[in-house]
C-alpha cells in the first residue's frame, strides 16, 4: 500500500469505502450519481484517484460543525 500515497495512485471501491466508513456499493453508487469520478480499467471495474477522495475528505471535515 506504499502506492497510495502518490497522487496518481488508483484506489479500489473497498479502499474508498474504508477511508469514508461506508459499505462499497454506497461508493458505487456516489460515482454513479456523479458524487466521486471513476476510472474503469479494461475489465469493466472501477478505480478512483486517491488525490480526488483525500480532496472529498478534507472537504467533508472542513464543512463538518463538529
Amino acid at each position: 500500500m506504499a502506492d497510495d500515497t502518490s497522487p496518481d495512485a488508483l484506489l479500489t471501491p473497498a479502499e474508498v469505502a474504508a477511508l469514508f466508513r461506508v459499505n462499497p456499493k454506497t461508493v458505487t453508487r456516489w460515482a454513479r450519481a456523479g458524487k466521486i469520478t471513476a476510472i474503469r480499467t479494461l475489465g469493466g471495474h472501477r478505480r478512483f484517484r486517491a488525490s480526488e477522495i483525500r480532496r472529498c475528505i478534507e472537504t467533508m471535515e472542513s464543512e463538518s460543525p463538529a
